[in-house]
């Protein structure tokens, strides 16, 4: 969902103007697609069997080491060489004019390349560092050549690329190697017509948003930390993967457990949010302008926070498994110094100035 949500605007904004859109991903994706009233071309696996591919061919598992040519066996290596016949075929039966592909899918830049069509591809998370790069390339090569195409040079392959990322947040050393298109990150709203869910009012305390990964083994431990930041005059809202959430023993209306909800109606009305880094929930915060407390899991997600940092509208803790009350006490600074509220004001601004969707929808149609 991670690498579908953020694609969702431009794909709406494609559609109100007359356009045709499918996604091309796994069948088990089918439902979430056909929400959002799109066709679904299924092709490849989930990314649980691809995850088993490559510690199958490997012997080690992505998840624990998120090396540059493990994460590049997985995007460039197993995703293409299960998901490439499958993709093709769909894509010559259904006729596109456009492929659109978020930056690290080699698929569609490959079926680009048979089928010799426009692609442009999206950066729904800031600029990979160059060992990451290499290594993509890398393994995206040999497939290439396999099927007598052109390998590609760079990992973005494409003829435009539409940047999310908010400057603020960008690797500032990164130049792209071909055209570059701002594209304004929103936080993720359900489809037109869907009504909102049921809120529980609060008790009138401000209110703290604590979004961990969807990934059920992230969020272990989630009852210890939502137990250390009530001790904070604040209600919470929280989301969770897995079991539910034990009772916490809270007053009644302090907090609101959610499996899912879209983002959008998660920060309506929340002070702060506590997070882990991930891009989707990085953007979407800072463009409500909400500062953050932000618990990294990984490196990517710990690159995120030291940038959010640097900016003033949050803190960055450690990688690795959250302390409980490290966190709250980051929190506390947050909600009670004005500067953090006033940087996050200040990035949700400069998010606001960038392109909207159906500018940017406009543009790729044009530039076809």
């Amino acid at each position: 969902m991670g690498h579908f949500l953020p694609l969702i605007p431009l794909a709406r904004a494609l559609r109100k103007q007359g356009h045709t859109v499918a996604f091309v991903t796994a069948a088990t994706m089918l439902d979430d697609v056909e929400r959002e009233g799109f066709d679904l071309l299924p092709a490849g696996v989930t990314m649980q069997e691809g995850v088993a591919e490559v510690t199958r061919r490997t012997g080690k598992n992505i998840m624990d080491s998120r090396t540059p040519e493990l994460a590049a066996e997985f995007f460039a290596g197993v995703r293409i060489d299960l998901a490439f016949d499958d993709a093709l075929a769909a894509t010559k039966e259904w006729g596109p004019d456009l492929i659109v592909a978020e930056q690290v899918d080699f698929v569609g830049p490959i079926v680009a390349t048979e089928l010799n069509l426009p692609i442009a591809l999206a950066g729904i998370d800031p600029a990979l560092e160059t060992d990451f790069q290499d290594a993509l390339v890398a393994a995206a090569r040999p497939r290439y050549q396999d099927r007598d195409l052109q390998a590609p040079v760079h990992w973005l392959t494409g003829n435009r690329f539409v940047d999310l990322c908010p400057p603020s947040l960008q690797r500032a050393d990164w130049v792209p190697p071909i055209d570059r298109i701002a594209l304004r990150p929103e936080p993720y709203s359900a489809p037109e017509g869907t009504p909102p869910a049921q809120r529980a009012p609060g008790t009138g305390r401000p209110k703290v948003l604590v979004s961990l990964s969807t990934v059920a083994a992230a969020a272990t431990g989630l009852d210890t930390l939502l137990r250390s930041l009530s001790t904070l005059d604040v209600d919470l809202v929280a989301t969770f993967s897995g079991r539910p959430i034990d009772d916490l023993g809270l007053e009644p209306g302090r907090i609101e457990l959610f499996s899912f909800l879209p983002a959008a109606e998660l920060l309506d009305g929340v002070a702060a949010v506590v997070h882990q880094g991930g891009s989707g929930t990085t953007w979407g915060t800072a463009a409500r302008g909400v500062p953050a407390v932000i618990a990294p899991a990984a490196i990517g997600q710990f690159r995120q926070a030291k940038r959010v940092e640097a900016t003033g509208a949050g803190l960055a803790l450690p990688q690795g498994q959250p302390d409980p009350a490290a966190v709250a006490e980051a929190l506390g600074r947050v909600l009670i110094e004005p500067s953090f509220t006033a940087a996050a004001h200040r990035l949700r601004d400069e998010i606001a100035a960038m392109p909207p969707a159906d500018e940017i929808a406009k543009r790729l149609v044009n530039s076809i």
